[in-house]
């Protein structure tokens, strides 16, 4: 059995999608696949390999032990599958059972460390595996908005909104911007975690229902707006509402304030990707700066 998630890149929403607002995703080319082989053994062998072949995961259990209600000893990397895998079966006892055991392999199409959904592509490819549903998945293991369970599951531009954790919002939409040949992403080398982010986010936020409004609105009109100084007047908008709420200085002010383009934190800022609308090509402007992975939008996005 062989599945596939596309990774993620959140462009609008970050942060505040938690709090209902109306987030604006794209699905990247790649993602992460899963194949699953049955074997007579009733053990579970699994390894996971980044894009350059290199395992950064090889874990073995028994079957017995998954299904047994009691802790596994081994390294994180285990004690992360043994419960998303007791997830699952809690979905659907039907896959693990004593008389067999899988081997599975699971394979990344883009680098681990650039956070564009190794989490969220291994979720939604266990959930195919399982026949389950994703986002009740990724509640019971890891959390989140689960924007990212969409973008696995849909090759398309998407909105999408927490109106509940197992069954959200998800619209499916057409974005082909006319200036698309002026989007680029580029790399900050530095993983940032979701997890951390969510948490000094809700640490920080204090009665925010106006801007999460404007969000929502923000993400509408970027998928609309036909001119490309529209769409950066919108990017440099959403940055400014972000930084209040977050109390952080939008990253174009901190580090790139002689750029002359627009720039947007994507997802957890700090780090992985940022958004860059340029009318000339970045990459040498970024890469006198350090950062060499900048992708443009026709080769990043899944269209």
């Amino acid at each position: 059995m062989d599945f596939f998630s596309q990774g993620k890149l959140l462009i609008a929403g970050e942060y505040v999608v938690l709090d209902g607002a109306m987030a604006f995703a794209l699905p990247t080319v790649q993602g992460q696949s899963l194949h699953v082989e049955t074997i007579e053994e009733p053990v579970l062998y699994w390894t996971s390999y980044d894009v350059d072949g290199t395992i950064w995961m090889q874990e073995k259990v028994s079957i017995e032990q998954l299904l047994a209600d009691e802790n596994v000893v081994g390294t994180d990397y285990l004690q992360t599958l043994v419960k998303v895998l007791r997830a699952a079966h809690r979905q659907n006892p039907n896959i693990l059972q004593t008389k067999q055991g899988f081997k599975v392999e699971s394979k990344l199409t883009f680098p681990r460390l650039w956070g564009l959904g190794t989490s969220s592509t291994w979720i939604n490819n266990v959930a195919q595996w399982f026949e389950i549903n994703p986002y009740q998945l990724l509640q019971e293991s890891f959390g989140g908005s689960g924007y990212d369970i969409a973008c696995a599951q849909y090759r398309s531009p998407l909105f999408y909104q927490l109106t509940d954790p197992y069954h959200p919002k998800v619209e499916l939409i057409d974005f082909k911007p006319a200036f698309a040949q002026q989007l680029y992403f580029v790399y900050l080398n530095e993983k940032q975690s979701s997890k951390e982010a969510i948490a000094a986010y809700r640490a920080k936020k204090g009665l925010i229902d106006n801007q999460v409004q404007r969000i929502s609105e923000i993400s509408q009109a970027l998928t609309q707006v036909e001119d490309v100084q529209g769409f950066k007047t919108l990017v440099r908008e959403h940055e400014v509402i972000l930084g209040n709420i977050l109390d952080t200085q939008p990253i174009h002010e901190r580090l790139f304030a002689d750029f002359d383009g627009a720039i947007k934190s994507l997802g957890a800022w700090g780090g992985d990707f940022i958004l860059v609308v340029s009318a000339t090509n970045p990459t040498a402007y970024f890469r006198d700066k350090g950062y060499t992975t900048v992708i443009p939008y026709h080769q990043m996005i899944a269209l």
